[in-house]
């Protein structure tokens, strides 16, 4: 690019309102409009190959590990005891990725679109590690919410990695996907969900943790900054019947973090815990305050 302007890509997603993210890129790798939705490759200058559907950032090359390691070992090692876990999404394969690093550990990534894992293997295969071609893998091209609703499979934990509610994902913020979600979790089971950025998106946290109140005993929220996700911290939505599951001390998750043999990049238990500590405006849209 040497003697030209930069070229960027900007991102004006339907859910964040007075907010534009740039991504300065070298190229544009590839963009198709799927049957679900518009998805577009990009080679950025800084941060790697990121993934967009339908405008909104999806993945990241640079930053994918905190939002992967945050949604999968936070509820899988508060758990303690999981032998089989469900990934509604995550067709760039980074959650199914993380959730195989647990020894023995069964998982079934449901995903809508076909296109998605196949664009990821080809352009992003760092994400995915070779987890698709995992025997412990099972993955289902199905729409999540219906598959949910018609399984008979019980899981320790289900991770719903969805995009916005808006387009294939609104389905993934009903009520009534989270009550077939609690119906397939396991006694004890915990249920996590992408839940937008609190300073932008609040509607999208404080209507889920109304939905999940009403299926759940314990409903919180935990959080992470991710820099792609503009706009402060990331949540992601909790909801289990055991309120014992996030309370943990670093002790105890140092415990089991030491167990698994997992190497992390950002996730550790003393950042575990202290996700949970949450400040007051999003504490009171996740309905925790």
């Amino acid at each position: 690019m040497t003697g030209e302007s930069p070229r960027w890509v900007l991102f004006d997603e339907e859910l964040r309102a007075g907010l534009r993210l740039g991504l300065e890129i070298e190229t544009e790798l590839f963009r198709l409009k799927t049957e679900h939705q518009d998805l577009a490759i990009y080679q950025t200058t800084k941060f790697g190959r990121v993934m967009s559907l339908d405008g909104v950032i999806q993945v990241c090359e640079r930053d994918e590990f905190i939002y992967h390691e945050m949604l999968t070992h936070v509820p899988m090692l508060a758990h303690g005891g999981v032998s089989r876990v469900c990934i509604i999404g995550g067709g760039d394969g980074g959650m199914l990725r993380e959730a195989l690093r647990h020894p023995g550990v069964e998982v079934t990534m449901v995903e809508i679109d076909d296109q998605v894992i196949e664009l990821s293997r080809e352009y992003l295969p760092a994400i995915s590690s070779g987890a698709f071609d995992n025997p412990r893998a099972d993955i289902v091209i199905s729409d999540g919410a219906a598959f949910l609703a018609a399984t008979d499979l019980r899981f320790d934990v289900i991770i719903v990695d969805s995009t916005d509610p808006i387009g294939p994902g609104e389905a993934l913020f009903r009520e009534a996907f989270y009550a077939d979600c609690k119906r397939s979790l396991t006694p004890g089971g915990i249920l996590v969900t992408q839940g937008g950025v609190p300073m932008i998106q609040p509607g999208e946290l404080s209507a889920m943790a109304e939905r999940l109140g009403k299926q759940f005993q314990d409903v919180s929220a935990y959080i992470a900054a991710i820099s792609t996700y503009g706009g402060g911290h990331m949540a992601f939505g909790w909801a289990t019947d055991n309120a014992t599951l996030r309370q943990h001390t670093v002790a105890s998750i140092s415990n089991r973090y030491a167990a698994s043999g997992l190497k992390t990049r950002y996730y550790n238990p003393a950042v575990h815990v202290a996700a949970f500590a949450l400040p007051n405006y999003i504490a009171t849209l996740a309905g925790a305050a």
